[in-house]
Formats: C-alpha cells, structure tokens, sequence
C-alpha cells in the first residue's frame, strides 16, 4: 500500500525505512528538506492515490494541531489520518470529530520501540471505527515485531495513547526501581562489583526484562555512571497518567512517586529540604549545614 508519512526523526525515519522494507511505497515530509522525499504537506498528498493514509509523527501539542488542520484541508473523505506521536487522548477525541466533519476516518496510535524499533519492530497501541483501523492494517503489520504479540486494537479513539500512557508510566515506575536498587548497592562497601550483579539478574530472575538489559549495556559503558549528570526530564506522559489516575481515583504511588523523584533531580538546592532542615534543627537541635 501507499502511505504518507510526516515527521521523520529518529522515530520516523525507521519507521518509513521498516515499511518499505516491508514492500510498501513510503511518501515521506518533514521540515527538514535533507529527510524529505517531498518539500510540502501539498506536495504528499498529491503523490497518494486515493483512498490515502498519512501518518503524522510530529511532537504533541501544537504541532501535530497544525498538522492536522492543514490534512483536513488537503484530505477527500474516504481517507484517514494516524496521529502515531505521543498526544494526549483527549486530543485525540477532537481530532477525530474534526477530521469526521470532512469524512475523513481519525486512527490514534501509541508506539514504543524507540531507537531499536527499526529491527526489533515497534509495540503499537492503536484506536479508533474498525473501518479505519482496516485501513492501515498492512501499515500495523509491517511495523509489529514479528509474532502474534505486539499490537492491539485497544478500543475507540483515544484507547491508542491511553494505553500508550499507561505503558509510560509503568515505565517510570520500573525505571526508578531499577535506579533506586543500582544506588543502594553502589553506596554499601560489601558489594564490589554492582554491574555484574545488575548483570547477574538478566537471566532466571522475577525481575528481568529490556530495561535490565539496558541498564547493564549502560554500565559496560560507564561504569559508575560518572560522566552523566543526575538530571531526568519527563515527556509528560508520566503527569498525564497521574492525572487520569486522579480524575478516576485510581491509586498510582509507585508511579506517582517516580514522576516526583524526577522532579527533584532538577534542584541543584531542594528549597523542601531547607525548610525539614529548619524543623528538625528548631525542634530537636539538630545540626544544619550552613551555605
């Protein structure tokens, strides 16, 4: 089939490269002119035979708003456009409802895979009418990783990402355990060897998976980690999750507390701590360390 592809990143760009490698024609944009097999939105629809399914890949939030109000303007009804970026949900919901008042069919998709998706295949989470779906359905196939495992038709539009959010913050969570263990053993003396035993847990152990083997090929590169700064930002994924989990009074503590510990490794000086200082050396005399 024939598909139109905007926004070819390090995501994007395997992913046209994964398709046609599966037979698939791949018209792909980006604002980038050395990416681009074509140098406008115009340009790439007209290169698509009817009915057409473009696929943007572009970061949440206004850019993909404004990818989609140009579609709507370029695209016939029949046609169907997958937003396979990282937008909330709820942004989804007005997407379709906007493409639907030109017959245009609107299909949300969550992708993991990362840098590793391009020969590993990427994990896809996708919503929105069977009859849409239908319609990139060779498009989910080549991308899956090879198996009967890796895809899901999650349900109506907005399940996509949900699912996909969901996915991020339980990786949070996995993240900051791993983290935290890694800490505590680098901090006793009786361990000398902590990447072997990160590396000791990779097989026949309850708590092995991709990210444990990340964790060590990070350590066979640095060791102690000491050429990286403790800093960590959030893709907002994690804050989206906590607040579905709010909004349906869903208890999250590991996940909510590993989106906090991010936050407090961007404070050289935690303001919160300078006040517990205060407390305890008021109440209890204890000492204060003194700027």
């Amino acid at each position: 089939m024939e598909l139109g592809l905007v926004g070819l990143g390090k995501m994007g760009g395997n992913m046209r490269e994964r398709i046609r490698r599966a037979g698939h024609t791949v018209v792909g944009y980006d604002r980038n002119a050395d990416l681009a097999d074509v140098h406008s939105l115009e340009e790439l629809v007209g290169k698509l035979s009817g009915p057409r399914v473009v696929w943007v890949m572009v970061p949440a939030g206004e850019p993909t708003q404004a990818t989609v109000d140009r579609l709507a303007e370029l695209l016939e009804p029949g046609d169907v456009v997958v937003d396979g970026g990282n937008s909330r949900w709820t942004d989804d919901e007005r997407h379709a409802e906007q493409l639907a008042a030109k017959g245009i069919g609107f299909v949300d998709c969550g992708v993991s895979g990362g840098v590793w998706g391009l020969e590993n295949g990427y994990a896809l989470m996708y919503g929105g009418d069977a009859e849409h779906v239908a319609k990139v359905q060779p498009v989910f196939d080549a991308l899956k990783p090879e198996g009967d495992f890796g895809a899901v038709h999650a349900g109506k539009v907005g399940a996509g990402h949900f699912a996909k959010m969901v996915h991020n913050g339980i990786e949070y969570a996995m993240m900051q355990a791993y983290a935290e263990g890694w800490e505590l053993l680098e901090k006793v003396d009786s361990v000398e060897n902590v990447r072997e035993v990160f590396r000791s847990w990779q097989e026949g152990t309850v708590i092995r998976s991709w990210l444990l083997d990340l964790a060590v090929n990070a350590l066979d590169e640095d060791e102690h980690l000491n050429g990286l700064r403790g800093y960590a930002q959030d893709s907002g994924e994690g804050r989206w999750t906590v607040e579905a989990a709010i909004d349906n009074a869903v208890p999250l503590p590991a996940i909510t507390a590993s989106l906090f510990a991010r936050f407090a490794s961007r404070q050289e000086d935690s303001p919160q701590m300078k006040m517990i200082a205060a407390l305890r050396n008021q109440f209890g005399g204890h000492a204060v360390e003194k700027k």
